[in-house]
Order: C-alpha cells, then sequence, then structure tokens
C-alpha cells in the first residue's frame, strides 16, 4: 500500500532511469524456472486445488537458495539469486531441485517442462487480489489472458544490462541483441505444439498467446538508440492494471495510462511503490528489472533440460568473443522483424509458428549454437553442460528440429496407430 507521499512524472521517470537498468561489466547470471504440476500417475487429470495448496506449504519449508512460489494455475516456479558464474548458478538450482522433485514426487505429483499444458483448459488456483484483478484485466482480451495466467511455464533468462559505453558488451548492443536473439531463442527452445491434446499449428502455443495480450503491456518498447528513455515511456503510458487497497477489489479506471493517473491524481495520486507495482504487471519479452530479463523461452523436458537454454544464452551475451558474433548473426534478422514489435512482427511469428523449419531462423540458430558451443568453456561452463548443448545442437538445431517436434512426432504416430487399428477391426 502506498507509503510515499505522490511524486511527479519527472521524478517517475528519474527512478525508472535509475532503476531499471543498472549498468557495468557483465558479471551476474540468473535463471527463473517454472514447471506445470501434474499428478504422477494421471497428468491428463487436473490436480485438485487443494493438493496443490498443501505441496506450496510442504514445499515453503525446504530450505532453498532459490526463491519458490506458485503462478496462478499452480505452476512451480524457482528463481535463482544472482550468480557470479554460469557455473555457480547451475549448482545452486541444481542443489535445490535436488530438494524440491523428491518432496514433490512424495506428495504423488509430478513436475512438466512444457511451455503450455498440453492436457486441459486454464483453471486458476490462487485467488490473490493480484490475480483476481489480472483475470479480470485480460479478459477485456479474450481468452488468452487465462491461458497465459493458469496454463503456461518457461525457462527466464537474467543477464546484466552490460556498460554504459557502447560496444560488444554495452546496454544499447545488448537491448538490440536480445529482441533479435530472442526469435531465435524462441525458435530453437520451442516446446509447446498442442493444447488439450490437439496441435495448435504452432510449435510455441505459449509465445503465440503471449502475442494475444493486451499490446500496450506484452509487445517491446519501439525501438530506438536510448533504451532508457523508451522503456520510460513504455511505462509510464501502459495502462494501470490495478489499483492496490486495503479492502475490496485492486480495480482501476479502464483505460487509465500511469502517466494520467499522475496528471490527475485520480481516483488518488500514485507514489512510488505504485509505479514499482505497475512495473511487474507489464510483461514483454525483454523485460528490464535492473538486469534484463529474457521472457522468451519455453519451459524444457527432462530434469536438467533447463541448463541448455540458460547456458546458450549465458554464453552469447556474456563471451565478448561469442556476442560480438552472435550480433552481427541476427542483425539481419531486423530486415525481416520489420517496423512492428515482438512478439507481433515476422520474425517472431515465424518462430513461434515454424521453429527451426524456418530456413532463416535455422541458419541464424546453427551458427549462434555454434558460438555458443566456443564459448561455454571460455566461461567456465562445467563438461556436462557443455555435453548437454552439443547434444540438443545435433539432436535438434543441426536437423532444424526442436522439442515440439518431438511431441508432434509421438502425436501423429500414436494417431496413425489408432487408424490402423480401427482399420482392423472393420
Amino acid at each position: 500500500m502506498p507509503v510515499r507521499p505522490a511524486l511527479s512524472e519527472a521524478e517517475l521517470e528519474a527512478h525508472l532511469h535509475g532503476i531499471c537498468f543498472k549498468t557495468g561489466p557483465p558479471r551476474r547470471i540468473g535463471v527463473e524456472l517454472e514447471w506445470l504440476v501434474h499428478d504422477a500417475y494421471h497428468p491428463r487429470c487436473p490436480v485438485e486445488p487443494d493438493r496443490l495448496r498443501h505441496a506450496a506449504t510442504v514445499l515453503r519449508q525446504l530450505p532453498l537458495s532459490s526463491l519458490l512460489t506458485f503462478e496462478p494455475g499452480g505452476q512451480l516456479e524457482l528463481s535463482s539469486l544472482p550468480a557470479t558464474s554460469l557455473r555457480a548458478c547451475i549448482e545452486a538450482v541444481s542443489a535445490d531441485l535436488a530438494l524440491v522433485r523428491p518432496a514433490v514426487r512424495a506428495l504423488g505429483l509430478g513436475l512438466a517442462g512444457h511451455g503450455h499444458n498440453p492436457w486441459h483448459p486454464p483453471r486458476r488456483v490462487l485467488t490473490d487480489p493480484r490475480y483476481n484483478a489480472m483475470e479480470a484485466y485480460f479478459d477485456r482480451w479474450g481468452p488468452a489472458g487465462r491461458s497465459m495466467m493458469c496454463g503456461t511455464a518457461s525457462v527466464q533468462v537474467c543477464v546484466d544490462a552490460g556498460h554504459e559505453e557502447p560496444g560488444p558488451l554495452g546496454l544499447g548492443r545488448r537491448w538490440l541483441l536480445a529482441h533479435l536473439l530472442g526469435a531465435v531463442l524462441t525458435a530453437a527452445f520451442a516446446n509447446s505444439p498442442t493444447s488439450e491434446g490437439c496441435p495448435t499449428g504452432y510449435r510455441t502455443t505459449r509465445q503465440v498467446v503471449w502475442s494475444q495480450l493486451d499490446p500496450a503491456r506484452t509487445l517491446a518498447p519501439p525501438p530506438g538508440p536510448d533504451p532508457r528513455t523508451a522503456w520510460a515511456a513504455y511505462v509510464l503510458d501502459a495502462p494501470v492494471m490495478c489499483i492496490r487497497a486495503e479492502h475490496g477489489p485492486w480495480d482501476a479506471p479502464e483505460g487509465l495510462t500511469f502517466r494520467e493517473w499522475v496528471r490527475t491524481g485520480v481516483p488518488r495520486p500514485p507514489t512510488q511503490e505504485d509505479l514499482d507495482y505497475h512495473v511487474t504487471t507489464l510483461f514483454p519479452p525483454v523485460r528490464p528489472r535492473g538486469h534484463l530479463e529474457l521472457r522468451m523461452i519455453d519451459a524444457q523436458p527432462g530434469e536438467t533440460g533447463w541448463t541448455v537454454p540458460l547456458a546458450v544464452t549465458a554464453a552469447l551475451f556474456d563471451d565478448p568473443e561469442a556476442t560480438e558474433h552472435a550480433y552481427r548473426i541476427v542483425k539481419p534478422l531486423a530486415e525481416t522483424a520489420g517496423s512492428r514489435p515482438a512478439p507481433r512482427n515476422p520474425l517472431w511469428r515465424r518462430a513461434a509458428r515454424a521453429g527451426l523449419t524456418d530456413p532463416e531462423l535455422h541458419a541464424a540458430a546453427v551458427a549462434c549454437f555454434a558460438a555458443a558451443q566456443e564459448a561455454l568453456p571460455r566461461i567456465g561452463a562445467p563438461p556436462e553442460v557443455c555435453a548437454a548443448v552439443a547434444a540438443f545442437t545435433e539432436r535438434y538445431v543441426a536437423r532444424g528440429r526442436c522439442p515440439a517436434d518431438d511431441h508432434l512426432d509421438a502425436l501423429y504416430a500414436a494417431e496413425g496407430e489408432l487408424l490402423l487399428g480401427k482399420e482392423g477391426r472393420q
């Protein structure tokens, strides 16, 4: 709730400039991991809310270094502390997972790495005022909001914003790299081709869901030479999702932007805390939070599948040679992207639909993964992580495939067997 006096528009802009891009030599890496929680024996059956609430109580008692939270549909999320190296990040999160996974299994539950729930429609479990307000707000745009809130999961990689000065590790370069490389990462790690058991026509349904939400808070800010100025304008011009209150619902006048709220002071003058909370309701594909939060990667299959997108992203952002190489690889993709912001531009739409079957994205991914593999030993990646990236590259990237293609192959094979069985009985 508000605790400080209301501030002027200029003061709020200065606050945004100061907190959203903290510059300096890239030193830290972090990751936020989400999983769909399912019954260990009947994954197609929704888990009852009481079971999920009990699981939350049990898991929050574990001595974890990562922050453990739950999303509105019961998805489990682990958010690591900022680590000083890729190795340290992986070791810390792996240690936490070594505690979480057995506890989850003991409750008869499982964790599934899918970008979008492949089994059943969204159902909200959490009833916090924030999520009540969020659901009501996104319902104005159709059913995609509930699907995003309750049926999606991701691997979000967090990298430092970079140097103030220009150059391969400079803020401006990294901001542009994130929005072009983001399409390549979307395609390479696409892992959500179905919804309620049926193909959606996309390799990453999760990315399509995000692209169908309120564009004022889910698209990238307009491109420009100064990310700080663009981001500050984006934040202030975004509609207010909710105004927190001690009692009653957290609602807001429809269409009220934060800038208008500052200027009018209605229904009450906003504070810096209101602005900080407002930022947490904005979901562009790359979100500046002091660092850069890359939000476009689907949750990955397997117990250690998350380490591959983390390692590839870390290598391409934090090794000077690799990041220069990656920038040169993805810079021509800007022509395909055009002037529209991600993820609604042609480049990101092709990534969501085609994955690495798209020739341009496939060529970029092959070159970027090669640069990442060369850089991983230089940034101290453990041998098993280098091996995992090499195996992923051979299995998927080199062949123009992504994890979603495995799901589609299995689905079509099962349908073929079912059809043959029916023919055999006729």
